[in-house]
């Protein structure tokens, strides 16, 4: 596999740092955002002057919050432009054409998922006949669309490192410093974390999220129940944070009584009651974050929190980790992995459901000591 040339990252005139429009193109919702954090903080420094705008998509899930959600006071963007993923409406592009092109961006930078070679080069014709002259990292190579092999056996390289990688004529990503995923937290949203806390935010705290919208990652909430028995047991002194939507506060309820039978300590359900980046800072205060392959996951290893991750094994190994060495990641790779599938009836989701409660509370103590 080859990797691109900066003639491939990109097209038109190069970049001068003094340009007054960048647009950047980037899909998804919570977990999206956050691993595209390096890049947009990448953006920020190549363009300081300019003003930042987001060609994204409206949420297709309601549990799945828009990229503005995490954004907000960031000052990476600021502002938003929204259309239906998978439009083939005339009158829509048409539209989607007209916002663009009105607002006349000086240089496009292209964030998003590879979808292929052939859709990269119809978004770049599209964004050519928006006027836009200066276009950077459209995946217009196999190997700017794929996550690269990693020396690791049989894992691929972290898609927050190919988005910096397929933009990389702007400057180092520098992925591993904390300064590059930081969601700069309003006081306001650290003062509503902590009323919600309470005296929790005082307590050596364990934070959990069980939920998930995909039902090929959701480990099961008997599991979740007796893993948190298990942690009460073993950490008396603890306090436990639930946190997740509305419509996962039953299921976090169960789990949680798994905690309280145990005699663990004081419990507080925070499912639905603060906004992903409130949700963020209250995860600044837990010990550790134990949960499924999720927007949640990827807010606290965001503040630097470590995770225990529980992975089916849908994706190649890495892509979509918690970025950093300090998080602890079960994965059992099963015969069908790399599946992708979001709902897995033939094979009873096995490379999930096969992660013991013992496997995780070894994890977890790995990191609690």
């Amino acid at each position: 596999m080859t990797t691109q040339t900066s003639s491939d990252a990109i097209t038109g005139p190069q970049p001068t740092g003094q340009e007054r429009r960048v647009l950047i193109y980037r899909l998804g919702s919570l977990g999206d955002t956050l691993i595209a954090l390096p890049a947009l903080n990448l953006v920020a420094r190549a363009f300081p002057k300019a003003e930042r705008r987001m060609l994204t998509n409206f949420p297709v899930s309601v549990k799945a919050p828009p990229a503005a959600a995490i954004l907000d006071h960031t000052n990476l963007i600021h502002g938003f432009f929204r259309y239906t993923v998978g439009t083939r409406s005339p009158l829509e592009l048409a539209k989607l054409w007209w916002t663009v092109a009105s607002w006349r961006p000086d240089v496009l930078v292209y964030l998003a998922a590879g979808r292929g070679v052939a859709a990269a080069q119809r978004d770049l014709k599209f964004f050519r006949l928006c006027g836009i002259r200066t276009i950077i990292g459209v995946p217009i190579t196999e190997a700017m669309q794929n996550n690269l092999p990693q020396p690791t056996e049989d894992s691929l390289e972290p898609e927050a490192e190919r988005l910096v990688r397929n933009i990389s004529s702007l400057g180092d990503g520098r992925l591993n410093d904390p300064a590059s995923w930081d969601l700069h937290l309003a006081d306001s949203e650290i003062a509503k974390a902590d009323a919600a806390l309470g005296d929790l935010a005082s307590m050596p705290l364990v934070a959990v999220s069980v939920g998930t919208k995909v039902q090929s990652k959701d480990w099961g909430r008997d599991n979740w129940r007796a893993l948190l028995a298990e942690i009460a047991r073993a950490y008396p002194g603890h306090a436990l944070m639930l946190s997740g939507a509305p419509e996962e506060s039953e299921t976090s309820d169960f789990a949680g009584d798994g905690w309280r039978q145990a005699g663990g300590g004081p419990v507080v359900n925070l499912c639905g009651k603060l906004t992903p980046r409130e949700s963020a800072a209250a995860f600044r205060h837990a010990r550790i974050f134990i949960g499924h392959d999720s927007g949640p996951m990827h807010l606290a290893a965001a503040v630097q929190t470590p995770c225990v991750a529980i992975f089916a094994a849908r994706n190649i190994p890495r892509v979509w980790f918690p970025y950093g060495n300090r998080h602890r990641v079960l994965y059992h790779r099963t015969s069908c992995w790399g599946c992708g599938l979001e709902t897995c009836i033939e094979e009873k989701k096995r490379c999930l459901t096969s992660i013991t409660v013992d496997e995780v509370a070894a994890e977890v103590r790995a990191i609690l000591g």
